[in-house]
This record gives C-alpha cells, structure tokens and sequence, in this order.
C-alpha cells in the first residue's frame, strides 16, 4: 500500500482543516515546500496536494507551489481542489502535477470529466469521491449532493476510472480513525484502486486500511501533529 502524505494550501501556507471547516484552518508551516522537502528527506515518494483556495473559488489558484515542489523534489504529486475547466489541468499538469484529482467537476459536470479521462488516460486521472452521510459533497465540501459514494464510484468505475480517493468528511481531521467499513463496501463491490483518506490517527489505522485492500492512504494531521512520525512511516511499507 502507497503512503501518501498531504499538503494542504491556503494562502500558500500549509495548512489542516476539521471537517473541512475553512473556520477551523490550523497553518502548520508558512513554506509547503519545506515540508514536501522534509518528506522526501525521510523516503516519502509521493505526495497529495490539495490547494484549498482553488477549490473554494472554482479555478486552481496555488498552482505556483505546485510547480516549486514539482521542480525541486521528485515527489510524484497528485493535484486537486478547483479544477473546473480545460485551462486548470492543463496549467496542473504544466505545473508538474504526475496526476489529478477532480471531484467536484465529477459529480457537477460529468462530460467535462470524461473528456479529460479520455484525453489523459485512467493512470493520469483520479475520482475525488468525498462524502458526508454517504453522500457526494462538492465545492470544498461546502455543498452536499444526493449522490451516493458507492453508486458515484461503480459509474465512474464502468466509465474506465481506475483510481478513486475516497475521503469520509466526518472523519478528516479528527484523528480518530478511518471509515472502515465503508471502504470494505467500496472493495467488495468494485476493482477500482482505492485511496482511503481521513481519519488516520496511528500506524495500526494504515494496517487496517492495507488489510481492507486499499491501494494507497493519505494522511496529513496525523503527521503534523506528531501521533505518527515520518521515521515510523519509513519503516511501515510501499513509500
């Protein structure tokens, strides 16, 4: 299983949200690029950039950081939050993105989304499926849709998806476990290559995330605020 650290950027700081409260930001560090530096520093080599400006104001915004850690480390990024249109992935992708995430666009304008899918192929696109109560939450998880999280994944999975992170918003940033049972659910009832996201406390919530069969976890608060440290992460597996 991949261990995918994550930055979060607002005003080009690094910052961790609760819930995806913009009211609860907490900046952990004013450089992002420190931080990917000390990633990488410790055997880390990939690394989820969420640019949280983007994705409240619906075009991308922190592309500038994108392309300085892109260029000074060879950290393998996967880019998301406000990319609603042709012109932000390609900037992304210009930027030195190896992949990106598009969640909102997915549930709100679906043929954008497969054009790019068709454009750029299954390795170079992931599904955000982020969900509250098992519903699609879009826009920096500002508006909550009627979609289901396991219908949304199945679609987009018989559409030629392949990747697919699944965060549960209730979960993120509280550092009190991940959803479990939903990503057994997810598992069991498709073949996409999953990312769990939220909720990672400790190193026995990667085991368990791992033992569902989840091909890769992002974890971001946990790191920041010292229940795991990159050493430990340098010792529990795929980096």
């Amino acid at each position: 299983m991949r261990i995918i650290p994550a930055i979060d950027i607002m005003e080009g700081k690094c910052v961790r949200l609760t819930k995806g409260d913009y009211d609860t930001k907490k900046v952990y560090n004013e450089n992002p690029l420190d931080v990917a530096k000390e990633f990488e520093d410790n055997g880390i080599q990939y690394l989820h950039l969420v640019d949280l400006d983007g994705a409240k104001s619906e075009h991308i915004v922190n592309y500038n950081i994108l392309e300085s850690i892109a260029s000074k480390t060879n950290l393998k990024i996967d880019f998301g939050g406000g990319l609603k249109s042709d012109d932000d992935l390609r900037i992304a992708f210009e930027c030195g993105a190896n992949q990106v995430t598009g969640g909102s666009i997915a549930a709100n304008n679906p043929d954008i989304f497969l054009k790019w899918l068709t454009k750029y192929g299954p390795e170079k696109i992931i599904l955000g499926a982020d969900c509250k109560n098992r519903k699609i939450a879009t826009n920096g998880w500002l508006e909550e849709s009627k979609i289901d999280v396991v219908d949304f994944i199945k679609d987009y999975e018989s559409k030629g998806i392949n990747y697919v992170i699944c965060t549960d918003i209730s979960k993120d940033g509280m550092l009190e476990g991940t959803s479990n049972e939903l990503y057994k659910e997810i598992v069991s009832k498709s073949k996409v290559k999953l990312i769990a996201s939220g909720g990672v406390s400790s190193i026995s919530d990667l085991e368990k995330v791992k033992e569902i069969g989840c091909e890769g976890a992002i974890l971001g608060k946990a790191i920041y605020e010292g229940n795991i440290t990159l050493k430990e992460l340098s010792r529990f597996g795929d980096l």
